[in-house]
C-alpha cells in the first residue's frame, strides 16, 4: 500500500511562531519547505505576507520559538524567511523525524495552521494522532486518502465523475451565464441527459462531503 495524505488543523497557540501570529492579525504564513534533522529544531522557509510585514522582523527576533532568522526575499508586502524553530515543534518533530512524514503544504494565521502531510502509512498517521492526544495537543483531521486511491480517494469521486466535472468546467458549464447547456454537454461527453445529471449531482455531493463537510460538526 502507498502512503497516506492527510490535511490537519493545528491551533496557532500550540505551534511555533505563536507569539508572532498572535501579535499581527493581518498577516498570513506559508511554509515553502521544512526540514528536521533532529528532535531539537526544525528549519522552515516561511513566506509572510500582509500589510504589517514590515514590522514582523522585530517580532520574530523576540519570539521564543525562533532561534535564528534570515530574510531571503523582500517583495514589498511579502517576505521569505529562513528560520530555526526550537520550541512548540513537538507535532512537527513527530511527523518529520519519528514518522518520516513529509509536509506538502502548510498555511497559518493567528487562529490556526492547516498542514497537508504525506505519511508513509496509515499507522504513522494514527501514531501521530495518538501522540498529540496523549500530550493534550490539538489535531483536527479534515481530509484523508490513500495515495494508491488517486483522484477518487482524494475527493471521493469516481473517475467518471471526475472526468465529467472537468469537462463541464472546461466547456463553461459553471460560467454565469453558462457557455453550454446540459444537453450540449451530454452530447459532447457521449452520455444521456439523465446520466450526465446524475454524475454531476453525485460528483457535487462527493466534493461537498469531502471538502466542506469533513472536519465540521454535523
Amino acid at each position: 500500500m502507498g502512503g497516506t495524505v492527510v490535511e490537519i488543523g493545528l491551533a496557532a497557540e500550540e505551534f511555533a511562531l505563536s507569539e508572532t501570529t498572535d501579535r499581527f492579525d493581518d498577516l498570513e504564513y506559508e511554509i515553502e519547505r521544512v526540514v528536521a534533522h533532529d528532535t531539537d529544531h526544525v528549519m522552515p522557509y516561511v513566506w509572510i505576507d500582509g500589510p504589517s510585514v514590515g514590522d514582523v522582523e522585530d517580532a520574530l527576533e523576540g519570539d521564543d520559538s525562533v532561534a535564528e532568522i534570515e530574510c531571503l526575499a523582500d517583495l514589498e508586502e511579502e517576505r521569505l524567511y529562513r528560520m530555526d524553530w526550537v520550541a512548540q515543534i513537538d507535532t512537527l518533530v513527530q511527523i518529520l523525524v519519528e514518522e518520516e512524514g513529509a509536509i506538502l503544504s502548510a498555511e497559518g494565521n493567528g487562529d490556526d495552521w492547516r498542514l497537508r502531510i504525506l505519511f508513509p502509512s496509515r499507522d504513522a498517521l494514527s501514531r501521530t494522532h495518538d501522540y498529540c492526544e496523549d500530550r493534550g495537543l490539538s489535531m483536527d483531521i479534515y481530509t484523508i486518502y490513500n495515495v494508491d486511491d488517486g483522484r477518487k480517494g482524494r475527493f471521493g469521486l469516481t473517475d467518471g465523475q471526475q472526468d465529467t466535472l472537468v469537462s463541464a468546467y472546461d466547456a463553461g458549464y459553471y460560467e454565469i451565464p453558462r457557455d453550454t447547456s446540459m444537453t450540449d454537454l451530454a452530447e459532447e461527453i457521449g452520455v444521456s441527459h439523465q446520466a450526465l445529471s446524475e454524475r454531476l449531482r453525485r460528483g457535487h455531493e462527493s466534493l461537498v462531503e469531502n471538502t466542506v463537510i469533513i472536519g465540521t460538526e454535523r
